[in-house]
């Protein structure tokens, strides 16, 4: 799963046979987009600084705001998010939200996205373990974090995410590996 701007999903089954399967306009760029027009961060960087330091329970509605404890006979926890933006509807909640609580909200949107997108097509194309990549994951501890939380969640601890060390790589790695295929040369 290569998740940038947007969001692509791979099935590989080696480094000749893969194929794109899915995807998602709800990716990194859609991130930024809403940080800049909800918060005042201008950069990528102050966005992702914000989310770390905010909190998404000020801005997110879960499942203990709306039942006042866990619901552990159908699987759900009281800390799992209900209604993603859920408490703005609240003028008074609004007024106490910070920059960092909403990029917070904001970036565990797309991460849930993101998770329940790669979970669901793991499950249809018969898959244990998630690859993800991308410049959108990189220093973003926050994202894989609610990811990897995702994917065990749905799958009910039976896949595994799993993250590249160099994520923003992966593309100039996948052209090396092609032999040179598909680079025009001057």
């Amino acid at each position: 799963v290569n998740v940038g701007s947007g969001v692509s999903v791979l099935k590989v089954k080696s480094h000749t046979d893969y194929e794109r399967v899915s995807g998602s306009s709800l990716g990194g760029g859609t991130f930024m987009g809403l940080a800049s027009l909800t918060t005042k961060c201008k950069t990528y960087e102050e966005a992702l600084s914000a989310a770390k330091s905010g909190n998404s329970s000020h801005v997110d509605m879960l499942v203990g705001d709306i039942y006042g404890r866990d619901l552990g006979s159908v699987g759900l926890s009281e800390t799992l998010v209900a209604a993603t933006f859920g408490k703005a509807m609240s003028a008074e909640a609004r007024d106490s939200m910070t920059d960092g609580d909403i990029a917070a909200a904001l970036l565990k949107m797309i991460a849930n996205n993101v998770a329940q997108l790669a979970y669901h097509n793991a499950l249809y194309h018969n898959c244990k373990r998630i690859i993800f990549a991308g410049n959108f994951l990189r220093h973003n501890d926050v994202c894989t974090a609610a990811i990897a939380f995702g994917v065990k969640f749905w799958s009910q601890g039976q896949m595994q995410a799993c993250f590249l060390r160099h994520e923003g790589f992966c593309g100039a790695v996948g052209s090396l590996l092609t032999g040179g295929d598909i680079l025009e040369r001057t």
